[in-house]
């Protein structure tokens, strides 16, 4: 055998397994930033403003923000998105809460919006997440305001509630429970554990993003299919710009569970009124934690179970509206 041809072929298969999934990955992503730039070219939210999607900056951030009924007198609403999603999937809710005479804001939040995507893994602590709901309430001037929030949107929205109560009209949380509930379950509840051990593999450093954006997005694509053309399109774009992939999972990187749970960070009481909605046959949730949710909340609370999985409102979408436009009439 010859060896220095031998180690030639090895060299040779060696960066074959390098160069292909590089290519697979750095081909695939958008380096023309189609979706910063769309957002770009809109213009700065202003006062006058009443329904669109705009650019808010807050602080260091800007936001890209869609708005419906701000020149309406009655209470606002703030929408927050879940994960790998954006605004886009409140687009319905959106324009029907307005016509029901409420403000509405739905954000791209930090990590989604092209402005606000800070590098490093310590910036997307549950905490950051929280206080940018409250800065974006306060650039649209909402002393009070409902607040709905859907998968990680909902485990922020539950965050706003035990931090922020007094600035709740009401808490509307679509498939997440209760966050002291949910995480200690993560580590102590066999079933939830099982459903939940995508997070681990999300927490690993580069691989998520790379099955995300690889080979023009196909994984995700998949992943999302069930969303609508329009919402799908927005998300992929979102997704295949270079850092949006890193930033949006560095939510799952920032979170310690085993820390959350050791010092009982959010097992606390809920003060305002408290819708659930959540789907029986949703594979991230263990039906059996969510009973334990009604001991932390300390306010009229109403439990929905919809026979869907985990994407309520894209499954649900008109059950979904009318239940959360009925809890905010009632609250």
């Amino acid at each position: 055998m010859n060896w220095k041809y031998f180690k030639i072929a090895l060299l040779l298969l060696f960066l074959l397994f390098l160069i292909v999934p590089a290519y697979r990955y750095f081909g695939s992503i958008d380096w023309s930033k189609k979706h910063s730039a769309k957002i770009a070219a809109l213009p700065l939210v202003q006062q006058s403003d009443n329904t669109g999607s705009f650019r808010l900056p807050v602080g260091d951030f800007e936001y890209f923000v869609r708005v419906a009924g701000l020149q309406n007198e009655g209470p606002a609403v703030i929408l927050l998105h879940g994960f790998p999603e954006s605004s886009i999937m409140w687009t319905d809710l959106l324009e029907k809460a307005a016509k029901e005479g409420y403000r509405v804001v739905a954000f791209d939040q930090r990590g989604y919006s092209p402005g606000a995507r800070p590098k490093g893994v310590e910036h997307y602590h549950i905490k950051a997440l929280t206080n940018d709901v409250i800065a974006i309430a306060n650039e649209f001037e909402f002393d009070t305001f409902h607040l709905v929030g859907h998968d990680w949107g909902a485990v922020v929205a539950w965050n706003v509630a035990i931090e922020y109560a007094e600035r709740l009209h009401s808490l509307t949380a679509l498939s997440i429970p209760h966050i002291g509930v949910f995480f200690d379950a993560i580590l102590n509840h066999p079933a939830q554990q099982q459903r939940s051990s995508y997070m681990k593999k999300l927490q690993k450093p580069f691989l998520p993003e790379y099955k995300f954006v690889a080979n023009q997005q196909l994984f995700f694509k998949q992943m999302m299919a069930n969303s609508p053309k329009e919402q799908l399109e927005e998300y992929v774009a979102l997704q295949a710009e270079y850092g949006a992939a890193t930033a949006t999972i560095n939510w799952y990187r920032a979170l310690n569970v085993e820390e959350i749970v050791a010092n009982k960070t959010y097992v606390k009481t809920i003060n305002c009124p408290t819708l659930f909605i959540w789907g029986s046959e949703d594979m991230v949730i263990a039906p059996a934690i969510i009973p334990q949710q009604k001991a932390w909340i300390a306010a009229p609370y109403k439990e929905v179970v919809l026979p869907t999985g985990h994407g309520l409102i894209q499954m649900q979408a008109d059950t979904v509206i009318s239940e959360v436009i009925t809890h905010f009439k009632g609250n």
